[in-house]
């Protein structure tokens, strides 16, 4: 049902870019341009803003100071370019100001790839070896990538509000286009919500099979 769900909403996300990505903002601003310049607002000017290659692989990076734009989103004047860049922007504002959530997802950062990836690996050795406490090592690598699943929420969330007041506050869209732009950032929040919700799904099978096998 989890599994479901989330291919539901990424397809709403999916859909929901693809419809707002043909609208162009009313004052014909690129995402790299709305990025700049609310980056200079906070005067950020050591943050710099490059194009990715991909479709949605907009992220900011911390350890360089910089706003990585898609190429779509980067040169298009489209409110989802506009939703996308100004939330990734919002990240560098959280990193300059101390944000405590991105701080400690950064820093966690390492252990999760390490969870996410040996995790269910280690795990399914066990299984095979009937080794419940290797089993129980995998469960608990895995979820320190829930963990830092659960903590990317409040980074996300708190991104996409900053971009939005950012958006309106500096008029660079209407107060029709912002629906657009909030409709974009909603979608894409969702899709954190789904991986974590997936991720404890998962664990929740691991523990069941682990105790399972306890009990026999």
């Amino acid at each position: 049902m989890v599994f479901i769900a989330t291919l539901i909403i990424q397809f709403w996300l999916q859909a929901t870019y693809a419809r707002y990505s043909r609208i162009a903002n009313s004052r014909d601003l690129t995402g790299a341009e709305v990025a700049k310049a609310i980056l200079d607002a906070y005067g950020l000017q050591n943050v710099r803003v490059e194009p990715t290659p991909g479709a949605l692989t907009d992220h900011y990076d911390p350890t360089t100071k910089t706003v990585r734009l898609s190429e779509p989103n980067y040169a298009s004047p489209s409110a989802a370019a506009l939703a996308v860049a100004a939330h990734e922007v919002g990240h560098a504002i959280q990193d300059a100001k101390g944000y405590a959530p991105l701080r400690i997802r950064h820093a966690i950062l390492p252990v999760a790839n390490l969870g996410s990836t040996l995790g269910p690996w280690i795990f399914i050795i066990g299984l095979f070896m009937n080794a419940t406490g290797l089993m129980s090592i995998g469960i608990w690598l895995f979820a320190a990538a829930a963990l830092f699943q659960l903590i990317t929420l409040p980074v996300e969330f708190d991104a996409s509000s900053r971009a939005l007041v950012n958006l309106r506050k500096m008029n660079f869209l209407s107060p029709g286009e912002m629906g657009g732009a909030r409709a974009v950032l909603t979608a894409a929040a969702m899709t954190y919500v789904a991986a974590l919700a997936n991720s404890l799904a998962q664990i929740l099978y691991y523990v069941s099979i682990v105790q399972g096998r306890r009990e026999e």
